[in-house]
């Protein structure tokens, strides 16, 4: 029983862990003579209390599992933050960058149920709450367009790419630099996350940041300003199109929507709610960074297999229909490449959720690399391993996958536990 619930507690409140048969064996190995030493460490699955490696999902949906969930929000805040900064690598200069937040919408595809932010009622008449389940809903479903809806979709990151383009373009000009020069004096890095709206729609938060020419670790020039990258912003928007697929006749074009919000970031406190700060950006980022389409329109967190699920699912009839049209879709040979019956619970929505430009940061991986060192570095300490005349080993490993989840027991059993502290991101070994 001490067994398991170590193992248990280990995987950090991990509810549908991944399940792993298999060995792993650690040596030492002499790096002058090549030969291969002692063995320091050996782990079989069928020795472990639970008779199989259990290693976290790190599913970043919240609706899947939780805890992994809160680790993927923690990593984005961070990585948002030690762009705004410092931190993690990069130094505390960019703390004094021009940097704004800026907010990217779809265009319309019909008019849907809302709260207008001027108080005055939906155009049905009502005024909803704000947890009305008719938000973002079409006032007239037969006349929405639910094929440009999707497809929007399909395309918002190729139009982010181009957008990217774009600004690097208008910052130049405003400048008085052509683009071959612009990278010696300057740079643009961003960090952004998506967010589904209520229609179903997705939209995209960034911040975005004007460099010296090698990221944040030089100061940018004297010309780059909030304003000016303001400015740039919002011309690049207007301007950025992508040409998408000719359907039955029908060519789609697609850009973002009228509604474009720009605000500079300070370095300052809140003043009384006015100033936009480092830590509301990078929280406000975060928090999305784990939520797909399920929690804003009602609609799925796992892919589809066949249309016919879609009968056992209690999910809006707006998700319904954005699903079962990303399914139609889907089944059209020129669209192939869109993959839309493999997004279509993503309504056809098929980039990552976070994404960043080179400079701009740490990365995901460097913090999971980070804590996972960190976890070594305590498992050691606790074993009081001997010290040895080299710090390489060999390691010999076969793992297998063997299924996903708890069983009842272990279930009752996690239920009543803790996280075993600093196991956030790594596999229980005991």
């Amino acid at each position: 029983m001490p067994g398991i619930l170590r193992q248990l507690s280990g995987l950090g409140g991990c509810t549908n862990p991944i399940r792993l048969d298999g060995h792993r064996t650690e040596y030492d190995l002499n790096t002058r003579t090549g030969e291969i030493g002692r063995v320091l460490q050996h782990l079989d699955s069928t020795d472990l209390p639970a008779g199989q490696l259990l290693v976290r999902c790190n599913n970043r949906r919240t609706t899947r599992c939780a805890a992994c969930a809160e680790v993927y929000r923690r990593d984005t805040y961070h990585l948002i933050t030690s762009g705004l900064r410092g931190g993690k690598g990069v130094p505390d200069q960019v703390g004094s960058h021009p940097r704004v937040f800026a907010t990217f919408t779809a265009p319309s595809f019909g008019p849907v149920h809302n709260r207008p932010s001027n108080g005055r009622p939906c155009r049905c008449g009502s005024r909803h709450d704000q947890d009305d389940p008719a938000l973002g809903s079409p006032l007239d479903p037969d006349t929405y367009d639910y094929e440009a809806a999707v497809l929007w979709n399909a395309h918002a990151s190729p139009l982010w790419r181009r957008f990217s383009t774009y600004l690097r373009r208008e910052v130049a000009k405003r400048a008085g630099l052509s683009q071959r020069r612009f990278g010696e004096h300057a740079r643009v890095s961003f960090a952004k996350v998506a967010e589904y709206q209520k229609r179903g729609a997705v939209h995209f938060h960034a911040v975005i940041r004007i460099d010296g020419p090698n990221g944040g670790d030089t100061p940018p020039p004297a010309w780059a300003t909030a304003e000016l990258l303001t400015d740039a912003i919002r011309t690049a928007t207007a301007k950025v199109r992508v040409d998408g697929p000719v359907v039955e006749g029908r060519a789609h074009t697609f850009a973002f929507g009228r509604q474009l919000d720009v605000r500079t970031i300070r370095s300052t406190d809140f003043n009384d709610g006015q100033e936009l700060t480092e830590r509301a950006v990078a929280a406000y980022i975060a928090k999305y960074a784990t939520k797909g389409a399920e929690t804003a329109t009602g609609a799925l967190d796992r892919p589809l297999k066949f249309a016919a699920e879609l009968a056992q699912f209690d999910i809006s009839d707006h998700a319904r229909r954005l699903i079962r049209t990303a399914w139609t879709l889907g089944a059209r040979k020129e669209l192939e490449e869109l993959r839309l019956r493999v997004w279509a619970h993503m309504l056809g929505f098929r980039g990552h959720f976070s994404t960043k430009s080179r400079r701009y940061s740490t990365t995901l991986g460097a913090l999971r690399d980070a804590r996972a060192e960190w976890r070594r570095a305590q498992a050691a300490a606790a074993a009081k391993t001997d010290e040895r005349e080299t710090d390489t080993t060999y390691v010999l490993a076969h793992w297998v996958f063997a299924g996903t989840g708890l069983s009842d027991t272990e279930t009752w059993l996690a239920a009543s536990l803790e996280p075993a502290p600093g196991t956030e991101g790594e596999p229980t070994h005991a």
